[in-house]
């Protein structure tokens, strides 16, 4: 009985680390300065994840988690659009444009 506990255990452990490296994505991410921005929310745009979904995004050593409420970004290479306050808390502001990756 044990046994088959463990290897139940493992097998659910290896199918939600292949899940969670599927959802992965990288490339270019941009911010908008329009909508929540001002509100000090950590928001975002994706093309296809759901609306309320959390986003880890990272860049340069830095992580945040951040809230899909819009649909975008429509230009070829970027996968993620941020808020200002989501640009800043990724310390992204001053080069507008980064490469990062999103789980």
């Amino acid at each position: 009985m044990r046994a088959q506990t463990t290897l139940l255990l493992c097998l659910t452990t290896s199918s939600l680390a292949f899940i969670s490296a599927a959802n992965a994505e990288s490339g270019l991410a941009s911010y908008y300065g329009y909508g929540n921005a001002g509100k000090g929310e950590l928001t975002c745009a994706h093309r296809t994840r759901p609306f309320g979904s959390v986003l880890r995004v990272s860049y340069s050593g830095r992580t945040i988690q951040c809230r899909v409420n819009d649909r975008g970004p429509f230009i070829r290479g970027r996968i993620v659009d941020l808020s200002v306050p989501a640009a800043r808390a990724l310390g992204m502001m001053s080069a507008g444009v980064v490469r990062v990756s999103v789980e």
